[in-house]
């Protein structure tokens, strides 16, 4: 995306709603220099970059309010940007935009351990939720990768998950409630301090909206006691097909662990060399953790390692200390920077089926091979939530476009076997032309109907999530309509 030539108007509209801006935010809050706006020019899908027009930086509810009601009188995109870590080009600005960051709303507003609920500003990190309570004895569950980064903005606009979410859910089964501000600046509550609230679920349909509905900038998260202990066993296999089966198995056989990971022998190798967290050289590797009391720990070990060898492991080891639980984890959190250190990638995330992991991670396999393309798989094998790494170079001509296609080809094959196209880093713009594969025309026409409820002029997070040719169209009536 290149911005257009300036021409006068343009920049005399800059100017105004700089301005404008400047009226309701601190000074240093408005960023409207152009080599400093390039700062924002892209999030984790590096693929793609554009400066926004202005980024703002307000620190409180209201001064989120102030700036969509200027840019809503103005007519001026805004594109929502927590911590820029959307690896589906979800914070992506268009030239024409307010880039609006929540990095500075990061306070903890509230603490009620009876109700087991924290009430935070969106800014936050994920991690430190949990850091905020740990001494309490509390945490919070939903952890991304990203989490020591991610902001719980992105989180709930992503409905994010994490290695523990097969226990304990994604983001939409930890959040309670939001603030929210519309489009036109009006601040909204949203469910609250207890499960189930009354009335239609609008949590439910703001989870996971990225963006496209309004700003959160407060949330009610749901924490729970620490577990009494945990402990993850290291599965080796030979075959990645063999590691998938023995997933179905353990899922089948009615053992809930609170994570299973899967990594092939690419990522084990890049991270291995990266973290020497001292992961077996083998062709797939299982990490599967429990917990609950030292009884019940080794109950449920004994349980999914008895299932492991009946897949011929080449190695099963249990862990014996926290450092070496430590170790193990560091590995697999590690696995997307050990990647990045050897090639440029792109970062898919379906889900499929459990039953289906043999089938798919034999069809990437074949399909790597056609493409001419190298793939490193590392995902949440318990929910079936795929993170395939399709290594590229950005820098050879094509190569980009060929791994898209390929990244594409794994898309359908993950709904075709029952899947979908995303399971927690959202569509963006990464798969908003293929919505049409999983959705048809009615459906993504229901999608968009509450969008124009939300948002009438279309100018939350734009050319995001719906087809492009549908989402213009949609804007341009809006526009005709003014």
């Amino acid at each position: 995306m290149e911005m257009p030539v300036p021409n006068s108007a343009i920049i005399a509209r800059k100017a105004r709603v700089v301005e404008r801006l400047k009226a309701v935010l601190a000074g240093d809050a408005v960023i409207h220099d152009e080599r400093e706006t390039r700062a924002y020019e892209c999030d984790a899908l590096t693929a793609y970059r554009c400066a926004p027009m202005v980024a703002v930086l307000p620190s409180t509810t209201e001064e989120v309010s102030a700036v969509l009601r200027i840019c809503h009188e103005e007519g001026v995109p805004v594109v929502p940007r927590g911590s820029g870590t959307s690896l589906a080009g979800g914070a992506l600005p268009t030239a024409d935009c307010v880039i609006l960051g929540i990095a500075r709303m990061n306070d903890v507003i509230e603490t009620d351990y009876d109700n087991r609920i924290i009430r935070v500003q969106t800014g936050r990190t994920n991690l430190s939720v949990t850091g905020a309570v740990e001494e309490d004895g509390f945490f919070y569950a939903p952890d991304p990768s990203s989490q020591l980064a991610c902001a719980i903005a992105g989180n709930i606009a992503m409905n994010s998950g994490g290695a523990h979410c097969l226990k304990y859910g994604v983001t939409t089964n930890n959040l309670m409630g939001v603030k929210m501000v519309m489009m036109d600046g009006e601040i909204v509550d949203i469910g609250g301090s207890h499960l189930d609230a009354g009335g239609l679920d609008l949590l439910g349909l703001i989870c996971g909206s990225e963006g496209q509905l309004g700003v959160v900038t407060e949330a009610t998260l749901r924490i729970l006691h620490k577990p009494e202990g945990a402990r993850p066993v290291l599965m080796g296999f030979d075959d990645s097909e063999v590691a998938g089966a023995c997933v179905t198995a353990i899922i089948k056989a009615g053992v809930l662990p609170v994570a299973i990971e899967f990594m092939d022998r690419p990522c084990i190798e890049a991270t291995e060399a990266f973290a020497k967290a001292g992961y077996p050289m083998c062709e797939a590797l299982l990490i599967v953790e429990v917990e609950g009391s030292d009884a019940e720990i080794d109950h449920q070990l004994d349980l999914i390692m008895e299932i492991a060898r009946k897949h011929n492991p080449v190695e099963l080891r249990q862990s014996k200390s926290a450092e070496e639980s430590a170790a193990i984890w560091l590995g697999r959190k590690s696995a997307f920077g050990a990647m990045g250190q050897i090639n440029d990638y792109m970062c898919l995330d379906g889900t499929i089926p459990v039953s289906s992991l043999p089938h798919v991670l034999r069809r990437i396999g074949e399909m790597s091979k056609e493409y001419g393309l190298k793939v490193g798989n590392v995902f949440h094998a318990g929910d079936g939530n795929m993170h395939p790494l399709i290594l590229f170079d950005a820098n050879k001509e094509g190569d980009l476009e060929l791994c898209e296609a390929f990244g594409a080809e794994i898309l359908k094959l993950c709904v075709e076997v029952g899947g979908c196209l995303t399971g927690e880093h959202g569509v963006g713009i990464e798969k908003r032309d293929l919505m049409h594969v999983q959705y048809a025309p009615n459906d993504l026409e229901a999608q968009m109907a509450v969008k124009d409820v939300f948002d009438p002029q279309w100018l939350l997070n734009p050319a995001k999530v719906f087809p492009l040719d549908a989402s213009e169209r949609r804007r341009e009536v809006a526009i005709a309509a003014e």
